[in-house]
């Protein structure tokens, strides 16, 4: 079953299907990663409740936690006001960065000049 049109027409994609997807913890606002969508990965986490994502370097989908255990469990979906970004609020179980580290901005830190 595809992805409900209603949702689908209000998507803006880039060349290649593709939208950025911002993954928050659902209760304390931390951002945990950055990861791709296509309507399918769109369809399968609205309908599942994990996390579902396209891998761009693998070109295939993956379900966050799958292999790792690191599950992400979806509260909340939401497209941004242009259709080109979702933001999915997630119960984060373990380490969302594929380094182990909690969050994929925890390790490269960059200086701010005031």
């Amino acid at each position: 079953m595809p992805l409900d049109p209603k949702i689908a027409d209000r998507l803006k994609r880039d060349p290649g299907g593709l939208v950025p997807a911002v993954v928050q913890q659902h209760d304390t606002g931390e951002v945990l990663m950055l990861a791709w969508m296509d309507d399918e990965a769109l369809h399968r986490t609205l309908t599942t409740g994990r996390a579902t994502y396209w891998s761009r370097s693998r070109r295939s989908y993956w379900v966050k936690g799958e292999t790792s255990g690191h599950v992400q469990w979806v509260r909340h979906v939401a497209l941004d006001c242009d259709g080109d970004t979702i933001l999915l609020k997630v119960d984060q179980v373990g380490a969302a960065c594929h380094t182990g580290d909690r969050t994929c901005f925890d390790a490269d830190v960059l200086p701010v000049s005031p």
